[in-house]
């Protein structure tokens, strides 16, 4: 048996034809980077996903905690080194 083929019609894909900008000069063209940079920024910060006020009260606190913990550890740290490089100057 000879298993035929379903045909569907092919969609030709149209292409828009582009036409290049003028290039803009001197004032513009500063002028159009920097307002092409904050067209950017503030798409990037539609997309941004804010955390609630709990989350951000919780990572509030944990930022808090670790920094409390590691200048603990650096102050501990220093009065040791600094308590046996006096002890070794003073011999």
């Amino acid at each position: 048996m000879a298993f035929k083929k379903d045909k569907k019609p092919s969609k030709k894909i149209k292409s828009k034809v582009i036409k290049p900008k003028k290039p803009k000069k001197g004032i513009f063209k500063l002028l159009a980077a920097i307002g092409g940079y904050f067209k950017g920024a503030w798409i990037e910060l539609k997309q941004v996903r804010w955390p609630n006020r709990s989350a951000t009260w919780s990572l509030t606190l944990a930022v808090i905690l670790f920094s409390a913990f590691f200048l603990a550890l650096i102050v501990f740290l220093d009065a040791g080194f600094k308590y046996l490089f006096e002890l070794i100057l003073k011999k």
